[in-house]
């Protein structure tokens, strides 16, 4: 079997995609669960392009243990300087550099010609290769760039020290079968190729990012590029457990393997949208929650009799599994400490103690804790921002003959603040009473609310996107817990105020 690296871009190109930014505690947090799911690279960043993303690309850079860490750059000697400066830490650090090679790009873009080009691109390669051995180049918008070109600064940057060369994709323009006979096409006219990783990078513009991926490793692609819930820019990225499943499931097709741990793209999958609030649509492949459910009586008879009948793949071999936390007021800290290691997380002493009074405030509230109560509390502990202001107490009253009213007290430097306000129902109202609390001119966004298990007393799942009135891109998004919902909302937003104060101070310590 050939081995397939898995190069993965969520907290690079996936965090590009509108409304799924992070902050350094949440990129910490989803870099590690990268780690577990065995990824071989990890591209963590731009780190030229904002202080704020050098510092995350550093952190986890001096965070990783088993990944390759990988930084951004033009084909600039700042950008290579800044990629160094930030992946050095690493056990195992990378500098992927790139330039376009398209026409288009080359005249409106660059405004440079193909032969500057070429002289740029082998002079950053060798600028870089004097940092690291690990160098990756891209040719950005590959697949509407010439063939001989192509076939030319690949043989030049190989020579000049390129230890994987990307052809990527960049706006989702090809097809798998053009792909295909590209990709066999830059091999005959570059030789140089087959001595070094090939990699694919594919957008998702037309839907066909992952068919041209896996077209990619029949070429020889020995490199793919992705993204977890196919996130990234404009219609996103290839999708890391599409990829991963196909290759698994269709071995007798592709003749290639990943070192992925399969059982461990659930949980990745929950937690980025966890983190973001952007959660998948119920049919997405793989991780949908409808991915494994049948409705239609003859598949319901047929998956009863032999799952193989309509399945091709185990909820378990992605980690879904029915196991259910059977847990009360009464249960001590030791069980809940050995759910949480089996489903496989790691915290801290103090991390414990506050997920333990969280189960235990959840205990007295549901009859039965579940695995997925027990991850969301478990995540939310370990990317806890500081708290500015905590929630303390709320009141509402809301029918509908009355305008509602909603009494909003919280915590702030150990006093506490409270403010009345009305609105457009009890949200709107309690809304407009914690921004009187901060006392600024908020906007909301976007607000969210589902359940996170089944039942009448399941956590309700709020999450909320807000802006500051006067500032651009400023939003920021909050997330909140609770089997009170209208409480899980407050919480939400109250979150998401505590999110961009802590985003406010960290970028003055960075200027």
């Amino acid at each position: 079997m050939k081995q397939i690296k898995i190069f993965d871009t969520t907290l690079r190109d996936g965090e590009q995609s509108p409304g799924c930014s992070m902050n350094l505690k949440e990129k910490i947090e989803m870099a590690k669960q990268l780690e577990r799911l065995n990824i071989d690279v990890m591209e963590a960043g731009f780190a030229a392009s904002s202080p704020g993303d050098f510092k995350s690309v550093k952190t986890i850079a001096e965070t990783m243990k088993n990944c390759t860490v990988a930084s951004l750059a033009r084909a600039l000697p700042g950008d290579i300087d800044k990629a160094y400066e930030a992946v050095k830490g690493a056990v195992s650090p990378r500098i992927h550099t790139f330039i376009a090679t398209s026409p288009i790009h080359m005249q409106y873009k660059l405004q440079m010609n193909p032969d500057a080009v070429i002289d740029s691109a082998e002079a950053m390669v060798k600028y870089a290769k004097k940092y690291v051995s690990n160098i990756e180049f891209s040719a950005e918008d590959a697949t509407r760039s010439d063939v001989e070109f192509l076939a030319k600064i690949f043989d030049k940057v190989i020579k000049a020290g390129a230890t994987t060369i990307n052809i990527p994709d960049t706006v989702g323009y090809t097809t798998p079968d053009e792909y295909y006979n590209f990709i066999m096409a830059l091999r005959d006219r570059c030789p140089a190729l087959d001595k070094v990783d090939i990699s694919v990078h594919c957008h998702n513009d037309l839907g066909l990012a992952v068919a041209n991926s896996l077209a990619a490793v029949r070429a020889g692609a020995t490199q793919v590029e992705c993204t977890v819930n196919g996130i990234g820019e404009r219609a996103g990225n290839a999708s890391l457990e599409e990829i991963v499943m196909a290759l698994r499931t269709r071995k007798d097709l592709y003749k290639a393997e990943t070192r992925i741990v399969t059982t461990e793209i659930m949980r990745t999958s929950k937690l980025l949208s966890r983190i973001t609030g952007v959660k998948v649509q119920p049919n997405k492949a793989i991780v949908g929650e409808n991915a494994f459910a049948h409705e239609a009586g003859i598949h319901q008879d047929g998956v009863l009799k032999n799952k193989e009948t309509y399945e091709i793949m185990t909820p378990e071999s992605i980690g879904i599994t029915e196991k259910s936390l059977v847990l009360g007021k009464h249960s001590g800290k030791a069980a809940l400490k050995a759910r949480i290691q089996e489903l496989g997380y790691e915290v801290t002493n103090e991390e414990l103690e506050e997920a333990f009074v969280k189960f235990k405030d959840l205990a007295d509230k549901k009859k039965q804790v579940y695995d997925s109560d027990i991850e969301a509390i478990v995540t939310k502990s370990n990317i806890q921002i500081p708290q500015t202001f905590k929630l303390d107490r709320f009141v509402i009253n809301s029918g509908n003959t009355i305008t509602s009213t909603a009494n909003v007290a919280v915590i702030k430097n150990g006093k506490r603040i409270e403010k009345v306000a009305v609105g457009d129902g009890p949200i709107d109202a309690a809304f407009h009473a914690i921004e009187k609390i901060v006392g600024r001119k908020l906007h909301l966004e976007d607000y969210k609310l589902s359940s996170n298990t089944d039942g009448k007393d399941a956590l309700g799942d709020a999450t909320v996107a807000i802006s500051e009135e006067g500032k651009k891109n400023s939003t920021t998004k909050g997330r909140g817990l609770s089997t009170d919902v209208i409480e899980a909302s407050l919480i939400a937003y109250i979150n998401a105020v505590n999110k961009m104060i802590y985003e406010e101070e960290s970028h003055k310590e960075m200027n």
